[in-house]
């Protein structure tokens, strides 16, 4: 029996609706006024949740509170009971999410009198799983957490801890040694669920010694990803880009290289880069026990795991593990877009997965199989909705880009996006900040938002946070089109929706249509969207603290929930996801 992707309340009573959405280790809430809008003293929902091994109930909590009684601001962590959420929808990270069984959550408006004593409207209650595979044994997708610049991380490991856990040059990757006592713990928290599903799959490999394994990487630095291959021996073949600084013979790469060599032999490891890059990250396993294939766009090196947002997603079966090697024969074959392209790995594939339709398609291509304009046309016929973290995306011009920006001017179609920016090196010397994001808001404005932007200037309840390194922190490649229809659909892989990526680099594509695995990646977009927002609501606010808002109780004041009904944006947020 499948395990439910939506789930709603249903408490007739209740004065408002509730639907829990499944993500990847993760759930969502959403929720709307079932008539008319609240009443002016209702400041927002008191969330809690129950995890399917106990019998309590455990609030939420909220780092933002209403005002002090002494009128500053409340540095004290709250539950949401007190503290209460002031927003329609949130995204729940439970730590023990792989537990089997159903969380169950309990949802409830608060209230707030003239006194601002604080009373609890009827609630509603949803369960749901969260743990196992998006699809078991069929696909999984997994995400890492992505949020070294975060509270929760500083809270955990300390603003300081990042020189204890991670290299400070890629090329030191495969000596360095983490020394942070917690270090294994904070690296778990900090890969997530790709992390775990990499390595297991890599660990499975090895187990089953009749495994033939495949690998394609463009960054390879992690020793735990290289020590793995090297038990493999000579059931191992794998091409590693030397494109740039790969090519140096100092570089991670390289070593990398040599040392796979003596393990699995010189003629099973060859570099290349194609037209440009040799740009996958991808992993086979062809055994009698195992037949899974890795892709997406997860790097095998310490920022993929551990500081920029990715995701993995793991295929089973015979015709992925198929198409795959497929692809993998033909880039040993040819380090050449004009022969690569011409071979059937080039062209689009069904992975053959029953009951989830998806296909792969493999860079680079030619002019007779090129996926590009496709990908842009099918973007900008979005009915409902299109939610997308593109790394790179406005650094470069082309049809995806202009689709994105078509799709956002059009009233009808809900857009929330987000981008990592390249900044000048004028505006480097002016303000300090060296890259970044770009996020795009529903009303088509792009905001700028630097990763570690908290810094020591920000006001409280929040914390210094680490900048997480230097380099491109967001990394997914993925657009979710018309994620509330029957007809959703995932554009994912290592592919970065660019001219280069379709006709110059190794890269892969996949095309996922299933309400499932969309609100999978919806989620994902939605809660790396809210976590940067928020840097946006900061940096506007200055040096104001950042504190809940109290029922009106002066002329022209309003209630906190008022945008959501007189802002055409906010209202679409609110209608559409719940």
């Amino acid at each position: 029996m499948a395990i439910a992707f939506e789930v709603e309340g249903e408490n007739g009573d209740a004065l408002f609706t509730l639907r829990v959405r499944r993500g990847e280790g993760m759930a969502m809430m959403t929720m709307d006024w079932k008539k008319g809008e609240p009443p002016e003293n209702f400041v927002g929902f008191a969330i809690e949740f129950q995890p399917p091994d106990d019998d309590r109930f455990q609030a939420l909590s909220n780092r933002i509170s209403f005002t002090a009684a002494d009128g500053g601001v409340d540095l004290e962590t709250k539950s949401s009971r007190l503290s209460p959420i002031q927003k329609f929808r949130w995204v729940h990270f439970p730590r023990d999410a792989e537990v089997e069984g159903d969380f169950t959550y309990r949802v409830a408006p608060v209230l707030m009198d003239d006194q601002d004593l604080l009373s609890y409207g009827e609630p509603q209650t949803a369960a749901i799983a969260l743990g196992g595979e998006t699809y078991p044994e069929k696909l999984n997708v997994a995400f890492t957490r992505g949020f070294v610049s975060s509270q929760a991380f500083v809270d955990y490991y300390g603003a300081a801890s990042i020189p204890t856990l991670l290299p400070a040059k890629a090329d030191e990757g495969l000596s360095f040694v983490p020394t942070h006592p917690k270090a294994d713990e904070a690296l778990n928290w900090m890969g997530f669920e790709a992390r775990r599903a990499i390595l297991d799959l890599l660990d499975q490999a090895v187990a089953d010694k009749s495994a033939q394994v495949r690998v394609v990487a463009y960054d390879l630095n992690l020793p735990e990803v290289v020590e793995r291959l090297e038990q493999l021996d000579d059931r191992l073949e794998v091409i590693i880009d030397n494109s740039g600084t790969h090519g140096h013979a100092d570089s991670p790469e390289t070593k990398a290289a040599e040392r796979l060599a003596k393990t699995a032999g010189a003629d099973n490891v060859i570099r290349e880069n194609m037209g440009g890059l040799q740009h996958n990250k991808t992993i086979v396993v062809d055994g009698d026990q195992v037949k899974k294939v890795v892709c997406g766009s997860t790097n095998f090196t310490w920022r993929g795991f551990y500081v920029q947002s990715n995701n993995a997603v793991i295929l089973n079966g015979e015709p992925a593990v198929k198409d795959f090697m497929a692809a993998f024969d033909a880039y040993w074959e040819h380090d050449d877009v004009a022969g690569f392209s011409k071979s059937p790995a080039a062209g689009v594939t069904d992975l053959g997965l029953d009951g989830v339709d998806a296909q792969v398609g493999f860079s680079p291509h030619n002019d007779d199989n090129t996926l590009l304009q496709k990908i842009a046309d099918d973007l900008a016929g979005a009915t409902s909705s299109v939610l997308y973290s593109l790394a790179f995306l406005y650094q470069t011009t082309g049809p995806i880009r202009e689709a994105i920006e078509k799709v956002t001017a059009d009233d009808a179609i809900f857009v929330y996006g987000i981008s990592d920016r390249k900044v000048s090196l004028e505006s480097e010397k002016t303000d300090g900040k060296a890259g970044g994001l770009d996020l795009q808001k529903p009303n088509g404005n792009v905001s700028p938002v630097y990763p570690g932007q908290l810094d020591s200037n920000v006001p409280p309840p929040f914390k210094a946070e680490p900048s997480g390194g230097s380099g491109v922190r967001l990394h997914h490649k993925f657009a979710v089109i018309d994620f509330d229809k029957p007809t959703a659909r995932v554009y994912l892989g290592s592919y970065n929706f660019s001219d280069p990526a379709d006709t110059e680099n190794g890269e892969n594509l996949v095309l996922v249509e299933d309400r499932r695995i969309a609100d999978s990646y919806a989620i994902e977009a939605l809660r790396i969207f809210d976590h940067y927002h928020f840097r946006v609501a900061e940096q506007e606010a200055g040096d104001q603290p950042l504190t809940l808002t109290t029922p009106p109780r002066k002329p022209g004041e309003k209630p906190w929930w008022d945008s959501y009904w007189t802002n055409s944006q906010k209202v679409r947020d609110r209608e559409v996801f719940a």
